[in-house]
């Protein structure tokens, strides 16, 4: 199925348009073929920018560009990757709920509650003990 048609008038430097009709003379193709091929491959570059792709990432996550957009702009895999990251990033986290109130340290630990020692301080006494 052939994408619809939509006509574009805009005003361009003179001698950029002169540019061009040089070109499509020597290459033997229409002007809007070689504006259609130009802006292609621009917008192709476009996607593979780090800086623009930020900025369209920027632009989604704040929505003043919707899914189909980037969709359009850089393919539905990518497109994909940003609407999960986006919702991950919305998604409030689950506040952990207890049944119970907490347990004991007793309880916890089995009535055997480890103490912290000081390992520095038997060697020092060691080593005392040894002078």
């Amino acid at each position: 199925m052939a994408d619809e048609k939509t006509r574009v008038d805009f005003n361009a430097p003179k001698s950029l348009v002169e540019r061009a009709d040089s070109v499509v003379e020597i290459l033997d193709i229409s002007r809007t073929r070689l504006l259609i091929d130009a802006l292609e491959d621009e917008l192709e570059d476009l996607a593979t920018d780090d800086e623009f792709r930020r900025r369209l990432s920027d632009a989604y996550y704040d929505d003043h560009v919707d899914y189909e957009t980037v969709e359009a702009i850089l393919g539905r895999q990518e497109a994909m990757r940003l609407k999960l990251l986006r919702e991950s990033i919305d998604r409030t986290p689950a506040e952990p709920q207890l049944e119970d109130d907490l347990p004991s340290d007793e309880a916890f630990y089995d009535d055997e509650i480890s103490e912290w020692t000081d390992s520095n301080s038997s060697e020092s006494s060691d080593d005392e003990s040894h002078l």
